[in-house]
């Protein structure tokens, strides 16, 4: 049995869609800080048959839910303090999303003007699609 040992401080993002641990890993820039992340991939479940958590250990008052309603809603954010669950946060989709996602028309202002922000706005919540604030292009999972 895998013993990944409790956290004092930190978080814990649990139900990842197994295999999407290290897109998360990666967009929400934990790669770039300096505390200790442990990255459990294809765990058991018995809601999900196999899932992804991580844990990150410290405070983590920065972190941006936005990017993670955007990946995945279903995902559980437990906050921990002093060993304990003190606070289980659900995501939703976020209504605008700032430089996660990338317009993909070529006469979009965002493919001229580099130092533009891709802003996206959830325009469709039941088939999860976004589109920009600029050109209106659609971005779909």
């Amino acid at each position: 049995m895998l013993n990944i040992s409790g956290l004092n401080e930190g978080i814990v993002l649990d139900h990842i869609q197994a295999g999407r641990s290290l897109e998360i890993y990666y967009h929400l820039g934990l790669d770039q800080l300096e505390c200790q992340v442990a990255i459990i991939k294809n765990a058991r479940s018995n809601k999900m048959g196999r899932k992804d958590i991580i844990k990150i250990e410290g405070p983590m008052d920065n972190l941006n839910l936005d990017i993670l309603g955007y990946i995945d809603h279903n995902i559980t954010v437990n906050i921990i303090r002093d060993d304990k669950i003190v606070e289980k946060k659900r995501l939703s989709l976020p209504k605008k999303i700032t430089n996660v996602i990338h317009c993909k028309n070529p006469r979009c202002i965002t493919s001229i003007e580099q130092e533009l922000p891709d802003i996206f706005y959830l325009s469709d919540e039941k088939t999860e699609t976004y589109r920009c604030l600029y050109c209106d292009e659609k971005y779909g999972k």
